[in-house]
């Protein structure tokens, strides 16, 4: 093996994909998290003795792990069991109605044929043709590539199809374009929220997040055991190949010699030397200097006015009566622009926020006869770093969230032993730097794709992974990430 040392700080899924490529590469790689297990946001919470899905709950762009395991010598069926989705997402508003979106485009067109009308079932059927084409175009070029300007970018599509670009509609809002295929103001709100799958409003957001119903089109992955079981086979993946774990380890400093990094000082003042970087972190932590003052130069921080949405999240362990819930439920009130008029303006949550709902015993169909696992989650503004906990107010959430579901027809019932709850600056506090965040930056305006860094820092040996760099946040996309810094690293050693 080769003498070659990488240390990965993080383990994410965008260090667990790096530490797994160069792993295959021959390097020797030890990865230092700083929590108890892997998964970084990919986590479960205890709640009465079970464990509870505590973040991400969505498994797409299976692509990008079926070529991870292949590059390590191995294939995903082997580590993990992921059922197909039959329906995406049940939605369910407090004006009334009620609609399912499935996996079938021709099952999904006639549902919102029954629910809003001829109209807007034809408009679905445009909508969905507008967003493989967007993916088409986006795929290789940007998400599964190294981090282009736009005139890279266009270069990578081709200059002869710039009518192609241009369908990608950077320039115009999500909510606008969305304008030009549904009148009725529910399916808006619906197809409006994948802005929030990248943290944004999507008000501000450009038209291009069109293309994530395409990515659902393509599958949406239920995976036994929960994310965290996704978390558990990356890790066992890496072991396989020597990679080393050190847990309950996080890094108080980058060590720099020569304008180059070298090595890190962890929390345990241990001091470890490797050849190179990769670091999993939100680089607002490193662009603070939270990590040293002579890595701070080597990525721009995310402002505050510029960072992603938060979240209150509640995992409980509940009894469920009235409408029945699917995996993956959605709980809308009328105004749904203000919710993001007041997060993003305001520096609040809305007085009748939507709520998600991931309902982790219903995979398959099943219904639970008593009490279930559940996460409930409302957006929130990312001020986790500058305001504090207060009890009254979480208090004051969760009662809000419960009551839209009971507007809607959901009835949960639980002790308050049953439910723990994660606030903006519980988020900040396990992700240091973020201020909550949970996708770094806010993908608002035409450009905020390319504001992101990519996989090389401005340090020499420095590498980046995770949701807060190229080609942006969610499971898949970290996953990349993690896949791009190790192809940087390799190609630099060339």
């Amino acid at each position: 093996m080769s003498a070659n040392h990488t240390l990965v700080i993080g383990a994410g899924v965008g260090g667990l994909a790096a530490a797994i490529e160069l792993a295959a590469a021959g390097h020797r790689v030890t990865v230092l998290e700083r929590a108890a297990e892997p998964g970084g946001k990919m986590r479960q919470l205890p709640v009465n003795g079970v464990g509870v899905d505590a973040g991400p709950t969505v498994f797409t762009m299976r692509w990008i792990f079926d070529q991870l395991f292949e590059a390590a010598g191995s294939a995903l069926e082997a580590h993990l069991r992921l059922e197909k989705a039959d329906v995406l997402a049940r939605h369910a508003w407090r004006q009334g109605g009620v609609l399912d979106l499935y996996a079938s485009t021709e099952r999904s067109e006639q549902a919102i044929h029954e629910f809003a009308g001829r109209e807007d079932a034809l408009g679905y059927r445009a909508f969905c043709a507008r967003s493989a084409d967007i993916y088409e175009t986006l795929r290789e070029p940007f998400i599964a590539s190294s981090r282009p300007g736009m005139l890279e970018l266009v270069s990578r599509v081709g200059f002869g199809r710039l009518d192609a670009m241009w369908r990608t509609a950077p320039f115009s809002s999500l909510w606008s374009a969305l304008d030009d295929h549904f009148t009725d103001p529910r399916l808006r709100q619906l197809f409006g929220r994948y802005a929030t799958y990248v943290g944004s409003s999507p008000l501000k957001a450009p038209a291009t997040l069109m293309l994530i119903a395409h990515v659902e089109q393509e599958g949406v992955w239920l995976v036994d055991g929960g994310m965290r079981a996704v978390a558990v086979a990356l890790r066992e993946l890496a072991e396989s190949l020597g990679v080393r774990f050190s847990f309950d380890e996080g890094v108080r400093q980058i060590m720099m010699e020569a304008n180059r990094a070298v090595g890190v000082l962890t929390e345990q003042d241990r001091e470890l030397r490797a050849d190179q970087i990769v670091y999993n972190g939100d680089i607002s932590a490193l662009g603070t200097g939270m990590l040293g003052a002579a890595v701070a130069p080597s990525v721009k921080p995310v402002m505050p006015t510029n960072r992603s949405l938060s979240a209150m999240t509640f995992c409980m362990v509940a009894k469920v009566s009235g409408l029945a819930l699917h995996y993956h439920t959605v709980f809308f009130a009328e105004d749904y622009p203000e919710e993001f008029v007041a997060i993003f303006g305001r520096g609040q949550i809305t007085e009748y926020p939507t709520v998600y709902v991931c309902a982790q015993d219903r995979a398959g169909g099943n219904v639970p006869q008593g009490p279930e696992r559940l996460l409930l989650l409302i957006n929130a503004p990312a001020d986790g770093d500058r305001r504090l906990r207060d009890p009254h107010k979480l208090a004051q959430y969760k009662s809000k969230a419960l009551a839209l579901l009971r507007e809607c027809g959901c009835e949960l019932e639980f002790d308050e032993a049953s439910c723990v709850i994660t606030d903006p600056r519980g988020f900040n506090e396990r992700f240091p730097g973020s201020g909550g965040a949970l996708y770094g930056r806010a993908n608002h305006g035409s450009m905020a794709s390319f504001a992101r860094p990519g996989a090389r820092s401005r340090v020499r040996g420095l590498y980046l992974a995770g949701g807060s760099v190229h080609p942006g946040a969610g499971v898949p996309m970290s996953a990349m990430s993690g896949r791009l810094a190790a192809g940087a690293v390799l190609e630099d050693q060339r």
